[in-house]
């Protein structure tokens, strides 16, 4: 085997694993993220004193969004099986991969921009003399210690 093929099988190697270690970083990222979506109900229903009717509001929120979130993550294993299955096929960042990562990116964007959606449809539930501690506790959920 000549030392130019061994590069070449060499650099597709890597880049293989390269991919793969995105779409490994990226799904770590968004799981993070989502954590910190659940973090927020959680210091919501915990630091701000919610009366029964903002309860059963939030209630039906949280089981709406739960069912779009689920289809959204899904939708992203999908998109990770399909630029797994481009990066197998094509060895390289070829045009099947760019359009799987360019799916992935779209359904990321989906769901962050529905988890927004969602946080802000809590806080119009919520009373002028709550919305400030609720917005210090999406700041935290956002910008977590490093």
């Amino acid at each position: 085997m000549s030392a130019t093929v061994r590069r070449l099988a060499l650099t597709m190697v890597l880049a293989f694993l390269a991919a793969l270690a995105g779409v490994w970083i990226g799904c770590r990222l968004m799981t993070t993220r989502m954590q910190h979506g659940t973090e927020v109900h959680a210091l919501l229903h915990g630091q701000v004193a919610l009366d029964r009717q903002q309860e059963a509001a939030l209630d039906v929120l949280e089981a709406r969004f739960a069912v779009r979130r689920r289809a959204l993550e899904a939708q992203m294993r999908a998109d990770n099986a399909q630029l797994a299955a481009a990066i197998e096929r094509e060895h390289d960042n070829g045009p099947a991969v760019a359009a799987a990562v360019d799916q992935s990116h779209r359904t990321m964007g989906a769901l962050q921009k529905a988890t927004l959606e969602h946080v802000f449809a809590m806080r119009r539930l919520l009373r002028p003399d709550q919305t400030a501690a609720f917005d210090r506790i999406v700041v935290r959920a956002l910008t977590p210690a490093s």
